[in-house]
């Protein structure tokens, strides 16, 4: 089986869109969350607070963004930045089937979903046009960087809701390993839209707190949800002797991979189902559970989500391995957290300093007494991270990435 190591990437977050600017972020220790007074206008909702990509997206020709909508479009803008730095920017490589994709969110655009209710609401094909379907199929993201960037390899599309970003980078993983591609352009995406609050509100799962800088709480005894952020993340994923050959930078080497399903409830967690995704992941990277250093946790801030979570690592790590949820500064960007996160995840690893959970003053005790890093940060020179996410229908994944050898 041969090497996957990750070469390229591009973020679009609540925190930045570059590398340096989310660093500089994350080590002021406070969120990117904000009152969104849209969703005031919304009777009868809890929520308030969502965690936006700030700034404006670039320019493109209308011609390419017709089938877009701004998930299309943050999907294609976090592509670019990885492409170029990974230094394939004009690479034949990226047309000739040696590239491949891996993408996907857990939903379509919005500006097709409004084109679809206003046909079914006043059942008038007025409201449909060319590009409704293209915008909101499952493989939009996956499609839409394909035609962009003129990619011809193969298309995976990922559509399992928060795991959507953690899959992709994990079939690309081993689409590359197997030898099917030698080059991947691997993420998630996903946009914020008052239905995606919507959707978690009435299931009463949003935070209902109006001070931006106290939530989302992940972990804490005190916390009451979600807060939906957007963005997208895009990783290159490379065979480690192809990106050698032509001197690329090596940010990371993906270690270990699994995905599995509770297959037991639809929106309530398995603390077993995620324990054994976890274990998977060790044993498919040849690991025992004292090897890693850092774990970036899913982290929502739901009672249902934490605890399970929480009891699971604690039955592989127990109080050793440090932990923290990257959701306590974006909120949870949803089909877009397994990229962006992992992105995040080896960036921390790679400056030596990992960022602290914020708003845990009062960690649950149900859970375990887990290392959660607090205050500061925590400097940590660590040679292996897990990141974990989990979804709705039970859906788990598990990554770990491994620091790269020096000079590479």
């Amino acid at each position: 089986m041969r090497r996957v190591v990750i070469t390229g990437m591009g973020l679009c977050s609540p925190l930045g869109c570059g590398q340096d600017e989310v660093m500089q972020v994350l080590r002021s220790c406070k969120n990117a969350v904000q009152m969104l007074p849209e969703l005031q206008e919304y009777r009868n909702m809890t929520c308030a607070l969502g965690a936006p990509v700030t700034g404006s997206l670039p320019d493109y020709p209308r011609k390419k963004t017709r089938s877009m909508g701004r998930l299309g479009i943050l999907a294609v803008t976090a592509a670019g930045s990885a492409i170029e730095d990974a230094g394939l920017a004009g690479s034949p490589e990226l047309t000739d089937g040696t590239a491949g994709i891996a993408c996907g969110s857990s939903a379509g655009a919005m500006s097709g979903m409004q084109d679809v209710a206003g046909f079914l609401t006043e059942k008038d094909i007025v409201s449909l046009n060319a590009t409704t379907y293209v915008q909101i199929m499952p493989h939009t993201c996956a499609v839409n960087i394909s035609l962009f960037f003129g990619i011809t390899g193969r298309i995976i599309a990922t559509s399992t809701a928060c795991t959507s970003g953690a899959q992709a980078l994990g079939y690309a993983y081993e689409a590359i390993k197997c030898g099917a591609q030698d080059l991947m352009v691997a993420g998630g995406a996903e946009e914020l839209s008052p239905l995606s609050v919507g959707i978690f509100d009435v299931l009463y799962a949003t935070s209902g707190t109006r001070d931006p800088a106290l939530t989302p709480r992940p972990f804490d005894k005190t916390r009451d949800g979600i807060v939906v952020g957007e963005g997208a993340g895009m990783l290159i994923l490379e065979e480690y002797e192809h990106a050698v050959r032509r001197g690329a930078r090596i940010y990371a080497e993906i270690v270990g991979f699994a995905t599995n399903a509770d297959a037991s409830h639809v929106t309530s967690p398995s603390t077993a189902g995620m324990e054994k995704c976890m274990r998977l992941a060790l044993k498919n990277a040849g690991l025992s559970p004292e090897s890693i250093g850092y774990i970036n946790a899913h982290g929502t801030g739901t009672v249902q989500g934490d605890l399970a979570e929480g009891q699971a690592m604690y039955r592989i790590f127990g109080n050793r391995t440090p932990v923290a949820t990257l959701k306590s500064y974006m909120g949870h960007t949803l089909g877009a957290a397994g990229a962006l996160e992992a992105a995040m995840t080896i960036m921390m690893q790679r400056a030596g300093w990992f960022a602290p959970n914020l708003n845990l003053a009062t960690p649950d005790p149900e859970i375990g007494d887990l290392a959660y890093i607090r205050g500061e940060g925590v400097f940590l020179d660590t040679e292996y991270v897990m990141s974990n996410n989990f979804a709705f229908g039970g859906v788990n994944t598990s990554l770990i990435f491994r620091k790269p050898e020096s000079g590479l």
